[in-house]
């Protein structure tokens, strides 16, 4: 039988607490490379898939070298590994994930991490008897603000676009999930503004994953088969 619905939720900033430790370690990264990017900006490309929030950030001009990129990502991902055993969900992530599946969601995780990484963050989360399945940037061809990891996490859980819901905390979860045809109720965990999040799209805004647990009766993930009109 065919789920009902499936409710999609991305994990950096949404369910884990991580966006703060993604911008210092993107920031040190830059800076051994020699690249000054102000914390500000690098906090606001969070949310991004690498190539893009490199690109964003140092210029996406044809000019611009890029032979250094692959040496930025790297030495990001090596700086953020320090912190996977110590990484934390925001309060009220598992219960949620526990929730929606409870009441009849099929429960992916669309994360623009991968590999090991993203194994360090499902431990951290501790809900894989929820999971139906999770899908990450290896799965991918292009990633956020770009449909396509949307659509995968759409494809793992056999689900179509106008049965399921996606949960992000950046405005480049919302283009994402939009540009697939999904609704998108947004999180301020990931520390951007609500403003920026409604304007980019996002049906409902919630402080956390506590937050949204609360109010889900109210929430499009109320019953599957709600939908944004």
């Amino acid at each position: 039988m065919s789920p009902r619905g499936a409710a999609l939720f991305d994990v950096d900033g949404t369910l884990i607490d991580s966006t703060y430790l993604h911008a210092v370690t993107w920031w040190e990264a830059f800076r051994q490379s020699g690249h000054r990017v102000p914390m500000a900006d690098i906090h606001r490309a969070i949310g991004m898939g690498s190539d893009h929030l490199i690109d964003h950030l140092l210029g996406e001009g044809r000019d611009r070298d890029r032979d250094g990129d692959a040496t930025v990502r790297a030495a990001h991902g090596t700086l953020f590994a320090q912190y996977w055993e110590r990484l934390a969900p925001l309060d009220g992530a598992a219960e949620l994930l526990r929730e929606c599946a409870k009441r009849g969601w099929t429960v992916v995780l669309a994360s623009s991490a991968h590999g090991p990484e993203l194994d360090a963050m499902r431990r951290a989360l501790d809900a894989e008897d929820v999971l139906t399945a999770v899908t990450g940037s290896d799965d991918v061809s292009a990633s956020k603000p770009a449909p396509d990891l949307v659509e995968s996490a759409l494809e793992h859980s056999g689900v179509r676009a106008e049965a399921a819901v996606f949960v992000g905390d950046t405005v480049w979860d919302v283009r994402a999930s939009r540009r697939a045809g999904v609704p998108c109720l947004a999180v301020l965990s990931g520390g951007f503004p609500e403003r920026d999040l409604r304007e980019a799209g996002a049906y409902e805004v919630y402080g956390g994953p506590a937050d949204l647990a609360e109010r889900l009766d109210s929430s499009l993930l109320a019953e599957p088969g709600r939908r944004a009109g």
